[in-house]
């Protein structure tokens, strides 16, 4: 919804104020490029956003930031698998609370510069998992996670906060032979 608002404010007449706006890195991304064409955003990455509209917009050139919920999802698939993988073109630090609990699980993480070496190939621990907003654990990495953690032996603790009915993947999961209760916004 951040990110619409923003999109849609940069060339409103007047000044756009967005409270409680989405911290995510890739707020302050999108706020880096429309300001590249010209628009005027101001506070993109905190609490609270200040669009100034502005007539016209000019073409600029950006590359945008790794998905960090994509990267997770490669950092799951490998962890799932046991297998072994690099993944190229990251930011560590939006990535931290991921990495925290794969490591927290026993998954072999590596860093490097702007790049990352994962080895599931390991004996996995289970792990509680409290979804926050950034910088916590993103909600949209919680489906991969309940499957990772269908893989481990002994009861791993999911606890959804940020959305209600977050666990609907569970029913498909359960009808597949996984092992999982829900109680209330935990797992």
């Amino acid at each position: 919804a951040t990110e619409n608002i923003m999109m849609a404010a940069v060339m409103a007449e007047g000044e756009t104020i967005i409270e409680n706006a989405a911290e995510e890195p890739e707020i302050k991304d999108l706020a880096k490029f429309l300001n590249s064409m010209g628009a005027n955003v101001i506070g993109a990455g905190s609490g609270t956003i200040c669009i100034i509209g502005v007539k016209d917009l000019r073409g600029s050139t950006h590359r945008p930031i790794c998905d960090r919920i994509e990267a997770g999802t490669f950092m799951v698939a490998a962890s799932i698998t046991r297998s072994k993988i690099k993944i190229n073109g990251i930011n560590e630090e939006h990535l931290k609370p991921i990495i925290a609990k794969l490591t927290e699980a026993g998954v072999y993480i590596k860093t490097e510069k702007n790049s990352l070496i994962v080895d599931g190939n390991r004996e996995l621990r289970p792990i509680d998992i409290k979804t926050m907003p950034y910088p916590g654990f993103p909600t949209d990495m919680q489906s991969q996670m309940t499957g990772l953690l269908c893989t481990v032996r002994g009861t791993s603790i999911i606890t959804e906060t940020i959305f209600e009915n977050r666990f609907m993947h569970v029913v498909e999961m359960k009808r597949m032979g996984a092992n999982i209760k829900i109680d209330g916004r935990s797992a």
